[in-house]
């Protein structure tokens, strides 16, 4: 199988950070425009095994949605990710992130996955849904 195409996209998330005093107060909307610039920043300069960053796409509108839990207004920064990933299993490492919300294949028009691509693409999701599963218990675990 060929480079594989695509355009991913990741909505960033930016909550109020009340300052003690006047200074240092953030609003969602400032933090997530931040939030966004870095992460974009990291993807452009650091290079990731097997990907091929093409264009960065920051000028998505901030745009804000309820969250039922807490009650509040949760702002999201968008980006949009044009990349080439040297396999499917690459692809998936990339995109496996909480922030992750779309994809679209460019090229190839049509993929054929044959039984063992099938299990690696398989394998490969188990290994970062676990990856995950500990990332998000450490943040429980430390989160006091």
């Amino acid at each position: 199988m060929g480079k594989l195409k695509m355009r991913v996209r990741f909505d960033f998330v930016g909550r109020d950070r009340g300052g003690k005093l006047f200074f240092g107060s953030k609003n969602g909307e400032q933090a997530a425009e931040e939030i966004r610039q870095h992460k974009a920043s990291l993807i452009r300069n650091i290079p990731i095994q097997g990907i091929t960053i093409e264009e960065i796409d920051m000028a998505q509108e901030i745009y804000s949605a309820y969250d039922d839990i807490n009650g509040k207004a949760i702002t999201f920064a968008p980006l949009i990710i044009n990349f080439t990933a040297d396999t499917i299993e690459d692809a998936l490492k990339f995109t496996m992130k909480e922030e992750f919300r779309t994809i679209e294949i460019l090229e190839p028009e049509t993929l054929e996955l044959g039984k063992m691509e099938i299990e690696r693409i398989l394998l490969k999701v188990n290994e970062e849904l676990t990856n995950y599963k500990n990332y998000v218990q450490r943040k429980i675990d430390n989160w006091k």
